[in-house]
Order: structure tokens, then sequence, then C-alpha cells
């Protein structure tokens, strides 16, 4: 695990929340090291083909993100962090 990527806590939060493959195009490579790539590029800003080899190939990485941002999945997610979070009494 990488500086800045998801802990295990964090994980089991979101994986339950993100979609399956639909094995029309062969099954998805690891969900963990993916998102773990997107996070690192929002982080850092640096341009997809930049990303470190240790996300996977950085078009899958790509791919994926816009994907999710397409069908809604980046929101529901944040939906659940925040309310999970507020929750909590994290958000004031």
């Amino acid at each position: 695990m990488g500086r800045g990527d998801l802990s295990d806590g964090q994980w089991a939060q979101l994986e339950p929340l993100l979609p399956v493959s639909n094995n029309r195009c062969g099954q998805w490579p690891d969900h963990r090291q993916v998102v773990n790539g997107i996070l690192h590029r929002v982080r850092t800003g640096l341009p997809w083909r930049d990303l470190p080899e240790r996300f996977g190939p950085w078009k899958t990485v790509y791919e994926r993100h816009r994907l999710w941002s397409a069908d809604g999945t980046w929101e529901r997610l944040f939906q659940q962090v925040q309310g999970a979070a507020d929750a909590d009494g994290a958000i004031d």
C-alpha cells in the first residue's frame, strides 16, 4: 500500500458500493488498485498517462473513472461517505 492509498477500513466501506463487471468486456481488474490510481491522479493532478505502474494500465484507470463519472457511481459513493460521516458527527 502506498502513501495516500485507501486504508482497509475505508475500502471496506466503499467496496460494496462499486459496480460489478458485466463480463461483456472481460473481467474488471482489481477495483481497489484502480480507485487508488484515480485518487492518486486527483491528488497530484498528473496526466493519466503518467500514473505509476502500481495502479495498473493508465487507460484502465482512466476508462473506469470516465464510466463511473457518467453512470453516477462517484456521486453515490460521495453521498454514502458523506452520510456516514454526518451520522458519526464528523461533519459540522
